[in-house]
């Protein structure tokens, strides 16, 4: 009779990966509460300063707030075009051709160096786009495969029997898509949300060609300070950061449960 108790070697392995992935979190935590005016570890005192300091900082309050409306703007945009999107590929996915589905997913199989230069070429250079339309419109489009990819990941278990049942009793295809279809994938439209937010809130590659004169975002914020001082303060922002990454996690756990989101 086999024995229900997990093999040793495999908990010692369980426990180096916890370890592999807490070490980092709990060093960057204890910097930025070090008293210090100096990125440290351990701390040297404890103190909150660097966080008070986060919003001292005219340009990392700015910073934040680009961040954030861009990272919404972008994610809300990528939901408008990949919910058809993801919709359509899944439905007609014997009339459409395979490689439109490719389409959606290559603005990640572009290095985004690559992809941030085009972009740059462009949109800024060629045509002229403001700045916070230019980012707008890179953010969207690194995050819509993801959307794309999430949804259609839920579609694909999601019976269209029942939507083509609802369409010959009478319903409107419309009205069938937004009361049938769509609370089936709820789901995983909340999952590409947060993917999607979160992907945009942390990019690099693209903000940093398209970012100019009076508006810059988060992440390059954190790099332009970091060519200039070596205080605890980036360790304070990555913290921040850290904690809204949890707060979105547990109230989609609050009101959902993770559980909901792999259905």
């Amino acid at each position: 009779m086999m024995s229900d108790r997990p093999h040793p070697l495999l908990i010692v392995v369980a426990a180096l990966v916890y370890l592999f992935l807490m070490v980092p979190l709990v060093i960057v935590v204890g910097a930025a509460l070090s008293d210090t005016t100096y990125l440290t570890f351990p701390p040297q005192g404890l103190s909150l300063r660097w966080f008070e300091n986060i919003f001292q900082i005219s340009a990392f309050r700015r910073t934040i707030v680009t961040s954030l409306q861009i990272a919404f703007l972008g994610t809300l945009i990528a939901l408008l075009i990949g919910i058809p999107a993801a919709y359509a590929l899944n439905r007609f996915r014997v009339e459409l051709p395979k490689w439109l589905g490719t389409l959606f997913v290559l603005p990640i199989l572009v290095p985004e160096i690559v992809f941030g230069f085009a972009l740059l070429k462009s949109l800024t250079v060629g045509t002229g786009a403001p700045i916070f339309l230019a980012l707008l419109i890179g953010h969207t489009l690194i995050v819509l495969p993801y959307v794309v990819r999430v949804i259609s990941a839920s579609l694909a278990s999601f019976d269209f029997s029942i939507e083509e049942a609802a369409i010959s009793l009478g319903s409107a295809p419309v009205k069938t898509f937004f009361t049938i279809v769509l609370p089936n994938v709820r789901g995983g439209v909340i999952a590409a949300f947060i993917l999607a937010f979160i992907t945009s809130l942390n990019d690099v590659s693209v903000s940093l060609f398209l970012t100019g004169p009076g508006i810059s975002t988060l992440p390059i914020q954190i790099l332009a300070h970091v060519e200039q001082f070596f205080d605890p303060t980036v360790a304070s922002v990555s913290v921040l950061l850290m904690f809204l990454t949890v707060a979105v996690m547990a109230i989609v756990e609050r009101t959902l449960g993770l559980t909901f989101l792999a259905k």
